[in-house]
């Protein structure tokens, strides 16, 4: 059995592309679907369903999908016992990220990125709709929501502070709240998707629907609608930092500290065997993020 069509078929199981998996190996299509073809023959079934318009693993692939994986695994493992074999990050890594905080943060970072690994190829899909890895092809999903999807292996990247902020105007025109419940006589710029804001101190947890003159479905945009006037609004430190720094937002409420759970995390589908283009993603965001984000620092 040949390790390049085991290697070729784990990559085809990822991306349900086989064009794309053969450029990522460095092989033309009609290639690759041969190397496949002969990896069918040499087992006596057929492991992939094949249309015009998707690529799909049979019961037999799904079955074998994990005895490949393990064997690619294996050799690795061996070559590194002994120190051989080349573990160099090649090919293409597909990325999705949030549509604000790829912009922000993952493009600015993406020169450094290909300077340390010039053999890498980097196609970045931004968007706010959270998409389907294996459906879309994509080896690693940015994600600043709710992780339900047991199939996905998560690691963090950087935490997600969250503060209330308004701008200096606003608050000379309009006051500043003291407490939650202050807020119901104010108007606020409800980023969509978030419908109540959760704050705890002392005296426990209150959770306040906000009285939404406005409501946006991206973050960069609410952070700016706020640093105009137009409202308070909840904005992560990644987002509003800078904003922060110039003394053209401020933080208010801050005796009482928003509850929030999430994280920026990079995820990718469960498997024994890690691309090393993924772990060299992955280990790098982590590196330059860490658990003291630079956007936090002072």
């Amino acid at each position: 059995m040949n390790n390049d069509h085991l290697q070729l078929f784990v990559r085809v199981a990822s991306t349900q592309n086989i064009s794309l998996a053969g450029s990522e190996l460095g092989l033309s299509p009609p290639v690759a679907s041969m190397h496949l073809n002969k990896l069918e023959e040499s087992l006596g079934v057929k492991l992939i369903h094949r249309t015009t318009r998707k690529v799909s693993l049979t019961e037999e692939g799904r079955e074998f999908l994990p005895h490949a994986e393990e064997v690619l695994s294996a050799v690795d493992r061996a070559k590194a016992s002994v120190g051989a074999g080349s573990f160099t990050p090649r090919g293409t890594i597909r990325v999705t990220a949030p549509s604000s905080f790829g912009r922000m943060h993952i493009v600015p970072a993406l020169k450094d990125f290909i300077s340390e690994y010039p053999q890498l190829k980097v196609d970045l899909r931004q968007s706010d709709n959270i998409v389907d890895m294996v459906e879309g092809g994509f080896d690693i999903a940015i994600r600043n929501a709710a992780l339900n999807d047991s199939s996905l292996v998560a690691r963090k990247l950087a935490s997600d502070t969250r503060i209330i902020c308004a701008s200096p105007d606003y608050i000379a025109k309009f006051g500043e709240p003291k407490t939650p419940q202050e807020l119901q006589q104010h108007s606020c710029i409800n980023l969509i998707g978030i419908d109540h804001w959760d704050f705890e101190n002392e005296e426990g947890i209150q959770r306040i629907k906000p009285n939404s003159a406005i409501r946006i479905d991206n973050g960069e945009s609410t952070r700016d609608a706020c640093v105009d006037g137009a409202g308070i609004t909840i904005s992560s430190i990644w987002c509003c930092d800078k904003e922060l720094r110039e003394g053209k937002l401020v933080k208010i409420l801050t005796d009482y500290r928003l509850v929030n759970n999430s994280a920026i995390w990079a995820v990718y589908p469960s498997s024994r065997l890690i691309a090393p283009k993924v772990r060299a993603f992955i280990d790098f965001f982590v590196n330059r993020f860490g658990d003291n984000p630079y956007w936090e620092r002072k």
